[in-house]
């Protein structure tokens, strides 16, 4: 696969670390010895204002919007949104503008969620920022904020929700490939990667970058958000779109896409019990920081999965996609039952 002909501008740390977790492997062995080895794949240190998976996703668009001449990115995404914080990043590593929309998706009024986490980090790298109300179509707002750019003599470049299209993917077909060579550098045959799937960008660019290379590695995605159905249809139209681009949309089959929503909970960005306490497990176990949105619904699918004997003699490589950030937009939530 040959990355550099889509033009990417690189500033990301990579390869990020690929590296065992024996705590939480130890954690999860049964009285019969039964479990999974699990790893991680570390792109919470990808660097960009506090690493992210969004990072790898923006070195494609950046390289997009540069050749287009863009001054202004324009983006979206929940109030605590990680690709937000990192997009206004990008923009300010490159001296462009920045125009954010933040969707009160969840609802919360609590003054932590609304000012802190990755709120305060937005308004620290000099994003312009407004918000709007939880169900709001955000691709009209995306729409008319890069027509006032346009009126006022700007230069707009678009980038959806979680940097999520074809061209974002290219990201996550590229780690697909970073993460298969330090496997066989490391002697490891991976059995299964797992993380979580929202917006479907990292997911999608993960599945079609393994079926490009023709890596048989399954990918689970743990929902956060949608229900099975439209996840995985969102996931592998986005994957053959990638994979396209790669000149390969053929090598991406209906099968290739799994997706488990069981754990999604009250909904997008709502915490319960079993997201503490996957927080909990892995920071004691391991010294690994997740984030209640996305890594830690993930990191609870893998835990009840894994007690279940789902994953039963499988090296199974958890991607963390970052957003520790985000951890003090839930203060008040997590006080108290840490």
């Amino acid at each position: 696969m040959h990355f550099a002909r889509f033009s990417p501008v690189r500033f990301a740390h990579l390869p990020t670390p690929f590296e065992p977790l024996p705590g939480l492997t130890e954690h999860l062995k049964r009285a019969d010895g039964g479990g999974p080895a699990l790893w991680i794949k570390r792109d919470d240190c990808t660097g960009l204002a506090g690493g992210g998976n969004k990072t790898r996703k923006l070195e494609f668009l950046l390289g997009d919007a540069l050749t287009h001449d863009a001054d202004t990115l324009v983006t979206q995404g929940a109030v605590q949104s990680n690709h937000v914080r990192q997009t206004a990043a990008a923009a300010a590593r490159f001296g462009l503008k920045c125009e954010i929309i933040l969707e009160a998706r969840t609802g919360s009024n609590a003054v932590d969620y609304n000012r802190s986490g990755n709120v305060l980090l937005d308004e620290l790298l000099g994003a312009r920022i407004r918000t709007v109300a939880g169900g709001t179509d955000m691709n009209a707002q995306l729409a008319l904020v890069a027509a006032e750019v346009t009126a006022s003599g700007g230069r707009p470049y678009i980038i959806p929700g979680g940097g999520s299209n074809a061209v974002g993917a290219l990201g996550y077909a590229e780690c697909a490939l970073e993460l298969v060579a330090q496997a066989n550098e490391a002697g490891r045959e991976i059995d299964r990667i797992v993380t979580a799937t929202g917006s479907a960008g990292t997911h999608a660019g993960l599945v079609a970058g393994l079926a490009v290379m023709g890596a048989d590695i399954p990918v689970l995605g743990i929902g956060v958000r949608a229900p099975k159905e439209i996840q995985e249809a969102n996931v592998f139209r986005l994957a053959q779109e990638t994979a396209a681009l790669l000149g390969h949309p053929e090598r991406v089959s209906r099968d290739m896409v799994v997706a488990d929503c069981d754990y999604v909970g009250a909904g997008y960005g709502l915490i319960d019990a079993a997201v503490i306490d996957a927080l909990k497990t892995i920071a004691r176990s391991d010294a690994i920081l997740l984030d209640p949105v996305y890594t830690g619904k993930a990191m609870k699918g893998l835990i009840a999965l894994a007690k279940a004997g789902a994953f039963d003699g499988e090296t199974v490589v958890f991607l963390h996609t970052g957003g520790a950030q985000g951890l003090f937009g839930y203060q008040s939530e997590l006080e108290g039952q840490l």
